[in-house]
């Protein structure tokens, strides 16, 4: 078996293993826009762990792709794209009260009933936006 395959296993235990530490530590859930809004909101003093965790996933990810030689994946130059990409991701998040991290790692792992529900339709809802850009959006 190629060592590619490999990647997202350790990727996923990795996020795992550092999602239980956290709850294990500090009580609290790895849902990463939370984490965020915590450090965007709040500073870095009140919240030095938040602080730590989001410098822990750009060093993790320089680290990876420093030691495996992957390349980064290219970002997109279509600015518009992007910001409204994000708007929705965000008002998504708000309505959805939390984050795939959130839902999808956190919740799922403690069998919470409204994030399996949240992270089914973060799944549907991401099939058929590729499905859509991929086919009828297709240029």
């Amino acid at each position: 078996m190629s060592t590619a395959l490999y990647w997202p296993i350790v990727g996923g235990l990795a996020i795992g293993a550092a999602s239980v530490l956290l709850l294990l530590m500090t009580g609290r859930l790895a849902g990463i826009s939370g984490i965020m809004w915590g450090v965007l909101s709040h500073g870095v003093g009140s919240r030095a762990w938040q602080v730590l965790f989001v410098i822990g996933l750009l060093a993790g990810t320089w680290i990876f792709h420093s030691v495996t030689g992957k390349p980064v994946p290219p970002i997109s130059d279509n600015y518009l794209l992007a910001v409204v990409g994000g708007l929705l991701v965000g008002m998504g998040v708000k309505i959805g009260n939390g984050c795939t991290s959130g839902h999808g790692v956190c919740g799922v792992g403690r069998l919470s009933p409204r994030s399996i529900v949240a992270t089914v339709t973060f799944m549907l809802a991401g099939i058929v936006t590729v499905l859509l850009f991929n086919t009828i959006f297709a240029h």
